[in-house]
């Protein structure tokens, strides 16, 4: 049988690298992979091995898109201030780090514009908030209840955090909501299920939070906030924590966590109800970061499976066009 690379003819692309946006129903040779290839779709959504950060860690946050993440913060066993940045295949150490080195603390915003809040130490439910120019951390204005392990979402400068623990406040559980305008905080509402470790996703004045611990046990209880107050929607299917999340109110994904033991498992939300993937991520993970905030294409970044990883995986929601392998017989 002759090699297809010897009748390609040239009605197929022949191209060294795939494109960056292929559409459904596009196809070319890749001449560095030997392999053809196509831009399709799948009603699942999917998972793909993304690049290794440079220093694993767990309990990290994350901010930014699939193709322009950034992971800061975390534990490696000691606690780090480490940044880095993910142009779509790869991760960068920058000369930039936390001021003040952190984990098991929240993150949100861009790769040229991120905060981070809370964590622990510099205090066992830390007030400190970090934004990110692209360049260097700088202090921001501190959270009015000190939290680690809380959830956010939003940007820079509208940004919403919520839920965490306080161990030097009684009771140590919070379901507090604050919203940042850039500069300051501002006590809002409070969740209906207290809890931490959960997942957030959206904008200030659209958000969810989702999935959880309570103190006692994990939930799959889900919220909607619409910039005044919360309020209770459908469950999730699995209760969990210390998962990742990305996406809006009302187009989201939540992936791995603790369940326990550690999960792989993948639901999307539509807004009204979850629905379970069949597809899991490859390595089950916890206390991972996540970036993908306002698309459905997300990343999930290290995290303990136990140990602490490197690992990067990258999620392609369904119906997105995708690169897909083509096999000829």
């Amino acid at each position: 049988m002759a090699d297809y690379i010897n009748i390609r003819g040239q009605s197929i692309e022949v191209v060294a690298s795939d494109p960056a946006n292929p559409t459904v129903g596009q196809i070319w040779y890749n001449t560095t992979s030997n392999t053809l290839k196509g831009g399709g779709v799948t009603t699942a959504g999917a998972w793909a091995t993304g690049g290794n950060l440079n220093t694993a860690r767990g309990y990290l946050a994350g901010a930014g898109t699939q193709t322009t993440g950034l992971a800061f913060g975390g534990t490696t066993g000691s606690v780090t201030g480490a940044t880095e940045s993910y142009d779509g295949s790869a991760w960068t150490t920058l000369p930039a780090t936390l001021a003040v080195g952190t984990s098991s603390h929240t993150g949100t915003g861009t790769q040229t514009a991120a905060l981070s809040m809370g964590g622990n130490p510099p205090a066992p439910g830390s007030n400190v908030t970090e934004e990110y120019n692209g360049t260097s951390w700088t202090p921001g204005g501190n959270l009015n209840t000190g939290r680690y392990v809380p959830a956010s979402c939003g940007i820079q400068t509208a940004a919403l955090a919520f839920g965490g623990v306080n161990d030097a406040a009684s009771p140590s559980f919070t379901g507090t909501t604050e919203e940042y305008d850039g500069a300051s905080w501002t006590t809002t509402a409070t969740l209906n299920t207290v809890r931490y470790f959960s997942g957030g996703c959206g904008t200030q004045t659209a958000g969810l939070a989702f999935m959880g611990y309570t103190g006692t046990t994990e939930s799959n209880a889900t919220e909607e906030y619409n910039g005044t107050s919360w309020t209770s929607v459908n469950p999730g299917n699995s209760a969990r924590y210390a998962l990742g999340c990305s996406g809006s109110q009302t187009n989201a994904v939540a992936f791995g966590g603790f369940a326990p033991p550690t999960s792989s498992a993948t639901e999307t939300y539509d807004g009204t109800s979850w629905t379970t993937s069949p597809v899991s991520m490859s390595t089950a993970r916890a206390t991972h970061g996540s970036a993908g905030q306002t698309t459905n294409l997300a990343l999930a970044i290290g995290g303990s499976t136990p140990p602490y990883i490197a690992t990067t995986e990258e999620w392609t929601g369904p119906g997105v066009p995708q690169t897909k392998t083509i096999t000829a017989s």
